[in-house]
């Protein structure tokens, strides 16, 4: 095994420093984690918030929906509107099939389908996007995490198997890369 000589150490050091700015990078992320997720959910058990749950998402971070635009639509929204799949007046509608919102601000985001029967029917999502990594938030106060489904009366799709997000799978390759460069 070779040794770590103080001429390595800058190596590692440039290694690691590129390892945190790869983590730090804004992601695109699939709702639901496949193309298929944004629909009415298949049982109540099933949710979109519940996928959400288990993601970290941060300013700078977009979310990518995949569906029929013929056939659906999303709408972003507020809190009221989410909880009574109000269709009326979204802050912002997407009907392409191939929508991305940039999350651009910390705090609480609401989407629900552009259809109010497959809203009510539990085709919605909650988020709630971390502050900036400064440590510092945007809204004025920190955001709570996303309440579970039960409490909003909420029902979405499942999530798929894997993560929407490839940040494990970069940290495992990093690291092997990592592991090569200090046996070398």
């Amino acid at each position: 095994m070779a040794k770590i000589t103080l001429v390595d150490t800058p190596c590692l050091l440039s290694f690691f420093l590129l390892l945190l700015a790869d983590l730090s990078c804004c992601k695109e992320i699939l709702v639901g984690g496949k193309h298929t997720a944004w629909k009415i959910p298949s049982s109540p058990s099933d949710s979109l918030n519940k996928w959400a749950e288990s993601l970290r998402f941060h300013v700078g971070d977009s979310l990518v929906w995949k569906y029929d635009g013929e056939k659906d639509s999303v709408l972003q929204v507020t809190k009221e509107a989410y909880i009574n799949c109000n269709t009326t007046n979204p802050a912002a509608s997407y009907s392409n099939g191939d929508t991305k919102v940039k999350l651009e601000r910390s705090g609480p985001f609401f989407f629900i389908s552009g259809f109010k029967s497959n809203c009510v029917q539990g085709e919605k999502l909650h988020i709630v996007v971390m502050s900036s990594r400064g440590g510092f938030f945007t809204g004025g106060s920190a955001p709570s995490p996303a309440p579970s489904p039960a409490l909003l009366e909420a029902q979405a799709v499942p999530p798929a198997n894997g993560s929407a997000s490839s940040l494990t799978s970069r940290i495992g390759v990093l690291a092997f890369v990592g592991l090569a460069i200090v046996l070398l």
